[in-house]
């Protein structure tokens, strides 16, 4: 989150506790647009003081860290909890994009997540669209907040577009 508002990231890592946003400017179709980008607490500990941020969501982020085999098998759950939280209108059809992140650490030697597994599993979810990105390179980041923007704005013509980041948010870095 931080680089892609800010083109900047730390490695001073704090937990998120609830949520914490910034807002981007982006234009889109010849229209200027304020995107939201909310970060919520991915550890079970503050898991349900982050729910009331997911309702009038216009798209929502999965991400998970490629080195932590636990993250990505708690997609599915994180999945799940938000459609019971955010109660879109229309479930089946509402955007979620994943992000595999972290993929410098180690110059991907510590790897346990492979890029088959997880485009395998969005497959399984409807074709979820994927990229794998590094948050402390700047790798992907653009390309994949670019897929997030577009996927909230088919589904909401307002001006003000709220896109929730779930996942083990305490080790991704774009938030």
């Amino acid at each position: 989150m931080n680089q892609y508002v800010n083109r900047k990231f730390s490695n001073q890592y704090k937990a998120t506790i609830g949520a914490d946003f910034l807002t981007k400017e982006v234009q889109f179709e010849d229209r200027q647009f304020t995107l939201q980008i909310w970060d919520t607490a991915g550890q079970e500990r503050f898991q349900s003081l982050g729910v009331a941020f997911y309702r009038g969501a216009d798209c929502c982020v999965l991400v998970y860290d490629v080195n932590v085999m636990k993250s990505f098998d708690n997609l599915n759950n994180w999945r799940e909890e938000f459609l019971i939280q955010a109660s879109p209108s229309d479930p089946e059809n509402f955007p979620f994009v994943v992000l595999g992140n972290k993929i410098d650490v180690d110059s991907g030697n510590s790897r346990v997540v492979s890029e088959k597994k997880a485009k395998a599993w969005c497959a399984s979810k409807g074709n979820i669209p994927y990229f794998e990105t590094s948050a402390k390179e700047g790798f992907n980041v653009e390309a994949a907040f670019q897929c997030i923007a577009k996927n909230a704005l088919k589904n909401e013509p307002e001006e003000e577009i709220s896109v929730p980041q779930m996942g083990l948010l305490g080790t991704f870095s774009l938030g």
